[in-house]
Order: structure tokens, then sequence, then C-alpha cells
């Protein structure tokens, strides 16, 4: 395996960041940083000490060079031009250290998370335009809710919203229904009278999981196999009194998707955010002449791009209410601390194991990464 950990022997305290020069395998590239403190921040920029990211999948897939949305490098932490670093993960939740002159709105102790797609989140301490930051409340919320607030429930809630117009005891069908967004669109559902039928690949706790996902507001919670099995239908048609499923959200792709698509009724929409099984999604004409299937892609970050500051602001402000009414929980979630006194090489070494894991299937949690400064 190569060797990419960075030299840092000149920093005797300060700050640690999760970075990579390179896109590939991210057990491979990536790689702990350190860097001096921050300096006084300039007018119009904050200085931000992140307390919680997450590792989303698609932050994998970033590393990976593989996603659509490419980050730019650090400039402030490149060693050269001809070797530019880019430090990892998109989405977290950062307290206020200091404001530079000219900012309005936010002060020390302030909790934000960032609005510019892709900035880099997995590290202890960073410097950033003001526009590039959004302040969200404390009260009632976790640190890991207010951590994953920007990717998962909007993606979840939107997809409720945009797309078929529901109203109280219409169903839903999804897949990947264990996932972060598949277990904000059973609470985001239930809170609104939606009715769910989800989908889960099968394992040795299957009815655990099953139990724990009807907890959260789940109607039915079907395994993959028992989709395979023809008398589903009819258990379908018994559970919803022959009323039609008018929304379907897909993030698996491939045959599963195909049959659940034919349990969705006239005029129904099929929205994919995701294709985990990378197979290609294949649909009988029928649904679309005889039933007049819509079909969809979701991205919330083109979500993010095509609205306005104010409408974020409103999603935002409808999400933390959901939170603090108790109506949405934060992902079953894992807290990995990368320690003020680890050298560079042991976390490099702790992070690359890391992703190997999860690559593996190994973690049912989320990930959220806790980088402190160094000593």
């Amino acid at each position: 395996m190569p060797n990419n950990t960075f030299s840092t022997s000149s920093v005797l305290a300060g700050n640690r960041a999760i970075v990579y020069n390179t896109n590939g395998d991210p057990a491979r590239v990536l790689s702990a940083f350190s860097f001096p403190e921050l300096p006084p921040p300039p007018p119009n920029t904050v200085n931000i000490g992140f307390v919680l990211a997450p590792i989303n999948p698609a932050d994998i897939n970033v590393i990976e060079g593989v996603y659509p949305a490419k980050p730019e490098p650090d400039v402030s932490l490149s060693q050269a031009k001809d070797r530019p670093l880019f430090v990892g993960g998109n989405e977290g939740m950062g307290k206020v250290m200091d404001v530079g002159e000219g900012v309005v709105g936010l002060r020390k102790d302030d909790w934000v998370v960032m609005t510019k797609p892709q900035s880099g989140t997995w590290l202890s301490a960073k410097n950033v335009a003001l526009s590039d930051v959004l302040k969200v409340p404390k009260q009632g919320l976790s640190e890991a809710q207010a951590a994953t607030i920007t990717v998962n429930p909007p993606t979840a809630y939107n997809m409720l919203h945009d797309f078929a117009q529901l109203v109280e005891g219409d169903w839903i069908v999804q897949n990947g229904a264990n996932s972060a967004v598949g277990q904000a669109v059973i609470q985001i559902a239930a809170a609104k009278g939606y009715k769910t039928v989800n989908f889960i690949r099968d394992r040795d706790d299957v009815e655990l999981l099953k139990q724990h996902l009807k907890s959260l507001g789940a109607t039915h919670v079907v395994t993959y196999d028992e989709l395979f099995d023809k008398s589903l239908r009819a258990k379908v048609k018994t559970w919803t009194e022959g009323k039609d499923i008018r929304l379907g959200l897909n993030c698996i792709g491939g045959k599963t998707t195909t049959l659940m698509a034919q349990l969705l009724g006239n005029n129904a929409h099929l929205v994919s955010y995701g294709a985990m099984s990378k197979e290609p999604l294949s649909l009988p004409t029928s649904l679309f002449i005889f039933k007049n299937l819509t079909c969809h892609g979701f991205w919330q970050t083109r979500w993010y791009i095509d609205k306005s500051l104010e409408q974020r602001q409103e999603l935002f402000k409808t999400l933390t209410a959901l939170m603090r009414d108790g109506k949405l929980r934060g992902p079953d979630h894992e807290v990995l601390t990368i320690g003020g006194t680890e050298s560079d090489v042991s976390v490099s070494e702790k992070i690359r194991d890391l992703v190997v894991r999860l690559g593996q299937g190994m973690y049912g949690k989320k990930v959220l990464l806790r980088v402190e400064e160094t000593a």
C-alpha cells in the first residue's frame, strides 16, 4: 500500500484534516494532515471548529472520482501548486470560533452548516466565507441532528413533496428503507399521515430491523425476498384496500426496483435518487402506456443550486421543527473521535481501516467524525 501520509513534523500544535491529493480507493489515498492554528478571520469570513461530520456514501464516491460534484483543492492546506490537497466530507456542523469584520448575524458559539457543496468538512477547523454557511438553531437539536441536516432529511422531505401531491392516507413504497434517507422518509411520511411499504435486504437480525423501522412509523416492512413472491401483490392490495400507491422512491435499481414499480398505481411517480445495486433500471413499457407512470431523478445538490437561500432556510426551518417535536430523529450513529494526541500516521491507518469496513457493510450505523485539535 502506498504511503500517502504527508509530512507534518514542523507542526507542534493546531489542527488536523483528513485529506487526499488524488482520486482513488479511499483506503489508499486518504491521509491525516496537521496544520497550524487559524489566524484571525479576514473581513466577511468566520473561523469555525467542526463538531461532527458524517461519512456519507457520496463522500466515498467523490474521493473515488466517480461523483458528479467535484471539490476544489483547499488552497490554504496545499503544500505545493503541483500537489493540491482536498479535504474529505460534504456535510457537518461547525461552531463559530471567531468572526471577521463585517460579519452580521453570527457570533461566537453559534452552530452553522455548510451551504457550499463539497467544501470539505473532515477537519478540526477552517476559515469560510460568510456566504458559505447557514446558522442552525441549537434549541431542541442534538449535535448529530445538526451535523446530518443538509443531505438526507432534505432529500426525503423534497421527494415526498415535489413530485406527487399527496394527502393524508396516501401510500408510498420505497426500497433501501433502512438507509438514512429511507428512515427519514418513514418519519416525515408518518408525521404527514402518509402510509408506507418499505423494502429492506434480508439479514440475520431482520426482525429487529423491522421492529425498529415500525417504531419510526413504517406501516409495513418487507424483505426483497418477499418482493419476489408473486403473492405479495395481493397482500399489498389488501393493505391499501385497493387504493393506488402514488409515489415510489428508489435508491437501489435493478430487478427489485422493477418489481417494486409494478406495485404502483395509475398516474404514479417513481423517483430515483441512488443506484446502490449498480444495476440498470429496467421498467416494462406497459407501466408507461397503461398506468401513465412518470419517472424522475432527484439530486439534493441540484435542488440547492436551483433554489434560493430563502427557500433553503425555509426547508431547514421545517426540518428543525420536526426534529424539535420529536417527529424526526437523528440517524443511528457512532462517533469516531480523532484524538488530538494521535499521530498523523496512526490517524491515517484508522481512517483507512474505517473506510474498508464501511465498504464491507460492517457498520449498521452512520459514522460521524469528530476531529480534535492537535495537542
